[in-house]
């Protein structure tokens, strides 16, 4: 690594000097204003007989050379595609074949002559000029492998656009799908929109919103984690068919297709109820497949799904019965779902109420059966805040979710316009709020104003674009079709740990502090860890002292294992973590019983003390003591729910066990671990504790050495 960066060095410094002879000579090509493109790489090559013997001009990225003594050839790519281009000293002069064979791989230059096909009949340009436009001063990935690296590609989406094609393909078809919707919809008489992005109340979905402040206003403001609300206003003001397209904000988890910032559509229509968005949803994806795909069978992964065929309409109740055999028809009461949820091991919280239940027993069972698309109607009231009840049956609305490929790609409602109603379900999700579910709704005294003015029938759909272009691009992640998806920053690291140190100088009257460097260099670790954990970094974080209480498999996945954790509050804590390649859930939680009263515990052994006291965690290496102090904070990040977030915290699992193995690997007797003076032989420390990094936590740090006497 340390020569290929030299290399690599030594490369931009011979191209800032090319760039300097340039300048030097008066050929800056950072002067250059415009270069009159006449046609495209593609077009050329589609229409050769028409072209051939004329003169066109290119303009693209140089990808190619071959440099032949007094004749070379090299390959431009624009756009469309890449095109050879023959390249003569005696046609484009002496002065300008040298400056030619100077240019480098990357740089940007147009070039004029006139079309005509090689001896092996590659379609091709003879050159008759050849201008340098942009100089490259960073030199291209090496052309065999590409950019292959996962992240580099999603930093650096400018590089993975010039190096991979198949990339390009997929944001080209995605512009071209957003386009098709809007001539789809505008054809239908529907009205593109905008409405705000900044609120003062984020409602309209099941979700935590960003909060920011609106410093000429002096008021704090979310960012919008949903369209419907104010789309919904422009309903009741008359404009019947209205959609928008554009960006919504939820502060949640990434994973492969969930990403913090999103393109969301939503479309209402006056005087139509959900059948009628079930038609339009129906025409628009068939017409989406046609349009960009060429036919109504599309690709993905492994599976044909056909969007030609009349997609299946199925209620919840059935859907959950056809792929569990528990019919909730006959499931009447709160008291008979959870003895359905118990023997049917599917988890729920004191709070679910029948519907939740029910909700939980499609997700569980149902979900990622749906392959081909389908129309999941008629959804418990409980999981729909803002939809119109069933007439007949109101324990259920009408409301369905439209499923291809086991995801859920569009959410539609036969919407509430009942201010009475709407306003009891305000209600009802405010005491959702306040028992702690953070993605409960508020009220919105506005938008109930609005609907006492009245709103018509309307009936409403909100599509997922990111998970409609990775369907119709056969795309791995939702990552793969955002030209620039979020990620954690680089510099994070050095910004906290320039903040802690700042902390720690403005308290230093208070804590003595004294930085003692600790040997870890006799110290093996598992080789899951090997690459991913750096003990210089490592012993100088902060931690949190966490007793695993139950570790279990998450149903339907390969990867996850949920933890319950008691973290000294009084309040267990659940957190995914997808290592369950790597653990059982036996290994991680211990034979021994640790109650909740239960202050300290202390693991002893000749040279390596850990000692966990509640707020505390204090290690301790050959007689060098190094303590973790933390303060708990309520704003610290729970993992609830089958959402994946645990992707965002994948250094965290890291940490904590590197840290378990770590001290496994100081001592090669048993540990011997005292609760109450009452002394416990375990061979493995990590039966019982685990450690998770909380960067979200105010903390103050002191590392001090002190001589411990080890029992």
């Amino acid at each position: 690594m340390a020569q290929q960066n030299k290399d690599t060095n030594e490369l931009i410094k011979v191209r800032r000097q090319k760039l300097a002879d340039l300048q030097a000579a008066g050929k800056n090509p950072f002067e250059i204003m415009k270069y009159d493109v006449t046609h495209h790489s593609k077009e050329i090559k589609d229409n050769f007989e028409e072209l051939e013997g004329k003169e066109v001009a290119v303009a693209g990225r140089l990808m190619f050379k071959r440099v032949m003594g007094k004749a070379s050839f090299c390959n431009v790519q624009d756009l469309q595609g890449g095109i050879q281009a023959y390249v003569a000293r005696d046609e484009i002069g002496v002065e300008s074949y040298q400056d030619f064979k100077k240019m480098d791989i990357g740089d940007i230059v147009g070039i004029k002559g006139k079309v005509f096909a090689t001896k092996t009949g590659e379609k091709s340009i003879h050159a008759e000029e050849v201008i340098l436009l942009s100089k490259s001063l960073k030199p291209l990935p090496e052309k065999f492998h590409g950019l292959t690296d996962t992240d580099t590609r999603y930093r650096q989406r400018y590089v993975d656009l010039i190096m991979n094609e198949e990339s390009k393909e997929v944001f080209i078809k995605r512009s071209k799908i957003i386009s098709k919707i809007r001539s789809y919809l505008d054809g239908q008489g529907f009205m593109e929109v905008e409405t705000p992005m900044l609120v003062s109340n984020a409602g309209g979905a099941s979700a935590r919103p960003f909060e920011t402040h609106y410093n000429a206003l002096s008021e704090d403001v979310k960012l919008r984690i949903s369209l419907e609300l104010y789309l919904k206003r422009l309903i009741v003001g008359g404009l019947e068919k209205v959609y928008e397209i554009g960006r919504v904000f939820r502060n949640e988890g990434v994973d492969t297709r969930h990403n913090p910032e999103f393109t969301l559509m939503e479309l209402y229509q006056a005087y139509t109820d959900y059948h009628g968005m079930m038609d339009l949803t129906e025409n628009l994806y068939r017409y989406l497949a046609e349009e960009v795909c060429g036919g109504t069978k599309i690709q993905y992964k492994d599976f044909e799904i056909d969007l030609g065929k009349p997609f299946e309409r199925i209620t919840m109740v059935d859907a959950v019965k056809k792929y569990s055999g528990v019919d909730f028809k006959e499931i009447k009461t709160l008291e008979e779902a959870r003895a359905a949820a118990e023997e049917h091991h599917v988890e729920y919280e004191e709070r679910h109420k029948r519907g939740d239940i029910l909700n939980l027993f499609f997700e569980e069972f149902v979900e990622d059966k749906l392959i081909q698309p389908t129309f999941v109607m008629d959804h418990p009231v409980e999981i729909s805040p803002l939809t119109k009840r069933k007439p007949e049956d109101p324990d259920y609305v009408e409301r369905f979710e439209f499923f291809m490929n086991g995801w859920e790609m569009a959410n539609a409602y036969s919407e509430l316009n009942d201010p009475i109603d709407q306003r009891e379900r305000f209600k009802a999700q405010e005491e959702l709020l306040a028992q702690g579910d953070e993605e409960a709704n508020t009220t919105d005294e506005d938008f109930l104003n609005a609907l006492e003015i009245g709103m018509p029938p309307t009936g409403g759909i909100g599509f997922g674009i990111d998970r409609m272009v990775m369907l119709l691009t056969n795309s791995t992640a939702i990552r793969d079709v955002l030209l620039f998806p979020t990620m954690k920053s680089l510099d994070s690291d050095k910004k906290e740990n320039r903040a802690s140190k700042s902390s720690t100088a403005e308290n230093c009257d208070q804590i003595a502090t004294v930085e003692e460097k600790i040997d870890f260099s006799n110290v093996k670790i598992e080789p899951l860890f090997e690459e991913s954990v750096d003990f210089d970094t490592f012993s100088k974080s902060d931690f949190r002292a966490v007793k695993v209480k139950e570790c279990v498999a998450v149903p339907k996945s390969k990867k996850l294992l949920q933890f319950t954790l008691d973290d000294g509050t009084g309040v267990d804590r659940t957190i995914l973590s997808g290592i369950h390649a790597y653990y059982e859930p036996e290994e991680l939680v211990g034979k021994t019983e640790f109650t909740k009263e239960e202050e300290n515990i202390i693991v002893d052994s000749k040279n390596i003390s850990i000692i966990f006291n509640k707020y505390k965690a204090k290690l301790v290496v050959k007689n060098t003591l190094v303590e973790y102090n933390f303060y708990y904070s309520s704003k610290l990040e729970v993992m609830t729910s089958y959402d994946s977030r645990f992707y965002q915290y994948h250094e965290t699992n890291y940490l904590y066990f590197a840290l378990i193995n770590l001290v496994k690997n100081l001592i090669s007797e048993p540990l011997i671990y005292e609760v109450n003076k009452k002394k416990y032989s375990l061979t493995t420390l990590n039966s019982n504790i685990i450690l998770y990094q909380n960067k979200h936590l105010k903390k103050n740090k002191t590392i001090v050495k002190e001589e411990i006497n080890l029992k």
